[in-house]
């Protein structure tokens, strides 16, 4: 089943459910200082979660765009992390709640999509006993499909709303065997979590302190990229269609065969398409906050592109391909597409002498440390090299980990701070 069914299916099940379905709201949130991007589904609906807006109609469902950043060096060394990923999810505020919400997750799942109910396995906040009924008495799961929680349980992604929640999960490895059910079993590769309900009650407050909604609200999230890797029968996100047209690009582009250099694919395949829609939804490279993320992701695929001998830009190449891959939920995209060609282009240009010179002198000074038998960098060396080149610490970082080499961050954060004395004291 490919990706633009399933997200299809997704939506219309809700509609006829009576939810409004809504378009993706841009990665970068409106009124909302306390987010860097649009991180989960419920993210642009937090007014209506926080009583503070009235919707015209309290269900809604949508397909929507998020970023997370926090762990950028895990994406295409993992078969799941990524930087962009679409949530598939549905919505009420204030209608209906735990027992609605259960059903038509599991409905979706085993009666529209086909899973089997004998490879879905359920986790629950402990406490939450209504919830744990539910799923025993009107779904017919057994204890031995179910795990209670505490700190798994609990939806808390800082300010805003949370609330405890249920977990389905789909066992990919059944031929591993009958065993006692935890997510964690086989370094978690064998139970992929594919929906989240979450049973939206308090507020997270800026002060840390936690109050009630003014509603009891639903807010769900299930991971297009993981339901397309299940009904696609692949065991990674990027052997699905998501992302194997990205990647066959790349290899046309580098004559490089996928299985020698992995790695570089996915974190290729995945940041391209970030990239692409940071600028669509209206953000550039830069040196601060969005902008410098967005830098990060190219900087950081051109490093991958080395790799495969693309010693030439090339990002803008793949364009045309995240393009019309997304064009059917993003229209806009076609008008914008030269722009965003133009915008890559001309960043892959600009970097692209710092980065040869950079990954050289990074490699001569490991070349050096192994040869004394020495495993640490220094930060004096890094600050060099970021100070004096350009050259980003996240990727020295990131190349000196791919040899068994540490860099030393804290003399690098130390010079970095005199750096900073000093430019102040020049301007006075």
């Amino acid at each position: 089943m490919k990706s633009h069914e399933i997200r299809k299916l997704f939506l219309d099940y809700f509609k006829n459910k009576k939810h409004d379905v809504l378009e993706s709201f841009s990665l970068i949130p409106k009124d909302d200082p306390s987010l860097l991007w649009i991180n989960a589904g419920m993210t642009p609906l937090k007014p209506y979660f926080k009583g503070e807006k009235i919707p015209d109609n309290p269900r809604m469902t949508s397909s929507q765009r998020c970023v997370r950043t926090n762990d950028i060096e895990n994406v295409g060394v993992t078969s799941r992390h990524q930087t962009m990923f679409e949530m598939l999810g549905n919505f009420s505020i204030g209608d209906y709640f735990k027992k609605e919400a259960i059903f038509y997750g599991y409905d979706f799942l085993t009666n529209v999509l086909g899973l089997e109910k004998e490879r879905l396995y359920i986790t629950v906040y402990e406490e939450d006993d209504e919830t744990k009924e539910i799923w025993i008495k009107e779904m017919g799961i057994s204890n031995e499909h179910m795990l209670e929680t505490k700190e798994d349980n609990f939806w808390d992604i800082g300010e805003g709303p949370c609330g405890p929640c249920t977990e389905i999960f789909y066992d990919v490895k059944p031929e591993l065997g009958k065993e006692t059910f935890h997510p964690d079993n086989h370094e978690g590769e064998r139970y992929l979590e594919i929906w989240n309900l979450v049973f939206s009650q308090y507020n997270h407050n800026s002060d840390g302190s936690y109050t009630d909604l003014p509603k009891k609200n639903i807010d769900t999230g299930a991971g297009l990229e993981r339901l397309c890797c299940i009904l696609q029968g692949v065991s990674s996100n990027f052997e699905t269609d998501l992302f194997t047209p990205i990647i066959e690009k790349v290899k046309k582009l580098s004559h490089v065969e996928y299985e020698k250099e992995k790695v570089s694919f996915h974190a290729i395949s995945d940041h391209i398409r970030s990239i692409v829609m940071m600028i669509h939804d209206g953000e550039f490279p830069s040196n601060t906050e969005r902008g410098y993320v967005l830098k990060r992701l190219i900087r950081r695929s051109m490093r991958f592109g080395n790799k495969l001998g693309l010693k030439e830009p090339f990002l803008y190449e793949l364009v045309e391909v995240v393009v019309n891959e997304l064009k059917e939920v993003v229209p806009t995209l076609m008008e914008k597409k030269e722009l965003i060609q133009q915008v890559i282009e001309q960043e892959e240009k600009k970097f692209r002498k710092t980065l040869q010179k950079g990954e050289k002198l990074v490699h001569q000074k490991i070349e050096e440390l192994k040869k004394n038998n020495e495993t640490i960098f220094s930060g004096k060396e890094s600050f060099k090299l970021h100070d004096t080149h350009g050259f980003p610490i996240e990727l020295i970082v990131e190349i000196c980990e791919e040899e068994g080499i540490q860099v030393d961050i804290k003399e690098f954060k130390e010079e970095l701070e005199k750096q900073r004395n000093r430019s102040k004291k020049n301007a006075k």
